[in-house]
C-alpha cells in the first residue's frame, strides 16, 4: 500500500511575466570570517545555556537529596546530644560524689560545722543543744562543738550522743524549738533522683549543643 501523497513545493516560482515570484533560499556554500565567528558564538551561548541547565537541574536533584539525609539525620542527631547529655551528667555526679567522699573522709565535721553557723540564731537562746552523730563521729565532736559553741555565742549545755544506726558524717541537731539533720547518704540519692528526673523531663528536647542549632522536633 503506497504512502500518503506528499505536496511538491517548487524551489523557484514564476510570475505571469516570466519573473521570479518566489526562490527557495540555497544553502550557503562558504562563509565569511565574521559569519563563522557569529556562528561559533550562537552555538556557544546555546550550549552554555544547556549546559546550565543541566546543572541546575543536578543541584536540585543534590539539594533533595540533602534534605532527605539531614531529614533522616537530624532525629538521630537529637538522640545522640542526649545521650551526650545523659553520659556528662551521670560522670559529673560520679566525680562529685568522689569529691564529696574524700572531703568528709578528711573533715567530717565541716557539715556540721556549717550546720550550726547557718543555725545560730536559732539555736542562740536554746537551753540545751543535743547532738547525735555516729561512735566515731561523736568523739570527734566534744572539743569542737565548745570551741563553736563559744564562737558563736551559746551559752546552753551541750550533749552529744552516740548512734551507732547512724551512717558516716551523719548527724541530727535538737534544740528544742526545732532539729536539724544531714545524712549524706541521702542527700546523694535525693541529687541522683532529681538529676534523672531533669533528664528525663529533657529527653530529645533540649537546647541544641551548638549555639544557633535547631534540633528536629521528635515525631
Amino acid at each position: 500500500m503506497a504512502g500518503e501523497p506528499q505536496k511538491f513545493s517548487f524551489d523557484t516560482v514564476f510570475d505571469a511575466g516570466g519573473g521570479i515570484a518566489f526562490q527557495a533560499p540555497r544553502p550557503k556554500r562558504s562563509y565569511t570570517a565574521e559569519e563563522v565567528e557569529q556562528v561559533r558564538k550562537e552555538a556557544y551561548a546555546e550550549g552554555e545555556r544547556a549546559a546550565l541547565a543541566s546543572i541546575a537541574a543536578q543541584q536540585q536533584v543534590a539539594l533533595a537529596g540533602l534534605s532527605a539525609a539531614c531529614s533522616q539525620a537530624l532525629p538521630r542527631l537529637a538522640e545522640v546530644a542526649h545521650e551526650h547529655r545523659v553520659t556528662s551528667a551521670r560522670l559529673a555526679m560520679a566525680c562529685a560524689r568522689g569529691v564529696a567522699g574524700a572531703a568528709l573522709e578528711r573533715f567530717p565535721e565541716a557539715p556540721l560545722k556549717a550546720a550550726l553557723e547557718a543555725l545560730a540564731q536559732e539555736i542562740e537562746a536554746a537551753p540545751r543543744l543535743v547532738v547525735s552523730a555516729q561512735p566515731e563521729l561523736a568523739d570527734k565532736l566534744q572539743a569542737l562543738l565548745g570551741d563553736l559553741a563559744t564562737n558563736l555565742g551559746f551559752e546552753g549545755a551541750i550533749q552529744v550522743k552516740s548512734e551507732g544506726e547512724m551512717g558516716a558524717c551523719a548527724f541530727t541537731l535538737d534544740f528544742g524549738d526545732g532539729q536539724a539533720a544531714f545524712d549524706p547518704a541521702a542527700a546523694e540519692a535525693r541529687v541522683t533522683q532529681a538529676l534523672e528526673a531533669a533528664l528525663a523531663a529533657e529527653g530529645l528536647h533540649a537546647e541544641p549543643l551548638i549555639p544557633g542549632a535547631q534540633s528536629e522536633p521528635e515525631g
